[in-house]
């Protein structure tokens, strides 16, 4: 869909583009000054498969300061963005034959990842009217003598939600049942959280040793293009990744680096400029499209999406033009409103579409004024 929206722009058609999960702001200063001053200091050599020891360290003095968690900088392998270290763990973790449960909806690449990986994706369903979040029952139904993992992003793209702590440890009481279960904790979005605290599943006393958190600078610091992500793991784990990155693609740049460890280490006083922009914008797109008919949405709790089932609408028509499920939708949005979004067949559930408010406010004013004038045309 991005790629559809650039090819309009390209043509001169005015298009709001609503499909990136990235930020819209620029990499803070000190951040970028950080990085030239690594350049400058000549930080242009091969660095070590698992990250500079002086970034793995920041990394464990956050992750004591955020989360009270207790790590050993040998248990932290910094990667190529958190996909990169979601595809490491995935490899060296699941072989054939293993299930990997993923609640649905999730972040579009995490099947491929398993398949790629050569494990089963199971999923579990969840929708709007649970704030697209499962339940401790449906969690246990879905444990088989085959599970190898279950994967959890909480604050959630492309829904937004956050599992509170209650509801956490209420999943960590399934999951103490079956010692063999690993836990795929994705907390890229940790802190675009509105409601005032992060749960994770390592904070879980008897889950610790059998989670891998999955984290980055990406969404946080406004640096996508860096790529930087990382694992916190049991050490084991954490020796595997590195030995298959070692071969894979070894260290990652060694300037990116030395940025990351700034936006980690230093004040984190742009993190919470971005996370109260984030924040008015969310409110002002949940009172924009408040009334429009069949815009049924829940309030995210974090990250920067809203992600409404719009299946009100399937069915219905315009010139000839019929609405048989998100990518219809979708196409209609784009072509017809020059509003650009994503599919929720992407992400595991045809009722919805992703919506990024990842865009200044007269966008999203735009967006979904046209959004609302043309969903009224359906009939």
């Amino acid at each position: 869909m991005n790629q559809k929206s650039k090819e309009l722009q390209d043509k001169g058609v005015d298009v709001v583009n609503l499909t990136l999960g990235e930020p819209d702001f620029t990499t803070p200063d000190h951040i970028k000054d950080a990085a030239i001053d690594a350049v400058n200091n000549n930080f242009t050599k091969y660095p070590p498969v698992p990250g500079y020891p002086a970034l793995k360290k920041v990394i464990c003095e956050k992750l004591k300061k955020d989360n009270g968690l207790d790590y050993d900088p040998a248990q932290i392998v910094v990667s190529n963005g958190a996909k990169h270290s979601l595809a490491n763990v995935l490899q060296c973790l699941v072989n054939n034959g293993d299930e990997v449960i993923v609640p649905a909806p999730y972040w579009v690449s995490y099947i491929d990842l398993i398949k790629l990986s050569e494990g089963t994706p199971v999923i579990i369903e969840s929708s709007v009217d649970t704030d697209f979040k499962i339940t401790p029952e449906q969690l246990d139904k879905a444990i088989t003598p085959k599970t190898r993992a279950v994967m959890f992003n909480s604050p959630s793209n492309p829904s937004g939600s956050v599992y509170t702590k209650a509801e956490v440890f209420a999943l960590a009481e399934v999951l103490k049942k079956y010692p063999e279960v690993l836990i795929i904790s994705d907390e890229i979005y940790e802190k675009i959280n509105y409601m005032g605290e992060h749960a994770g599943f390592a904070e879980v006393d008897y889950l610790k040793d059998r989670t891998i958190l999955i984290n980055g600078v990406s969404k946080a610091y406004a640096m996508t293009g860096w790529r930087i992500g990382y694992i916190a793991a049991p050490l084991p784990i954490a020796k595997a990744t590195s030995k298959l990155q070692g071969q894979f693609t070894s260290g990652v740049c060694a300037i990116a680096q030395k940025a990351a460890e700034a936006a980690i280490g230093d004040s984190q006083d742009c993190v919470e400029d971005m996370r109260q922009a984030f924040l008015k914008r969310r409110d002002m797109v949940l009172d924009l499209v408040k009334d429009i008919p069949g815009f049924k949405v829940s309030v995210p709790d974090g990250a920067f999406y809203i992600f409404p089932d719009l299946s009100y609408y399937f069915g219905k028509s315009v010139n000839g033009k019929v609405m048989n499920g998100s990518m219809d939708l979708c196409l209609y949005l784009l072509e017809d409103a020059h509003v650009a979004s994503v599919p929720g067949v992407a992400f595991g559930d045809d009722r919805c579409i992703r919506f990024s408010y990842a865009a200044s406010e007269e966008q999203l004013r735009t967006a979904f004024d046209r959004v609302k004038n043309a969903l009224a045309e359906l009939q």
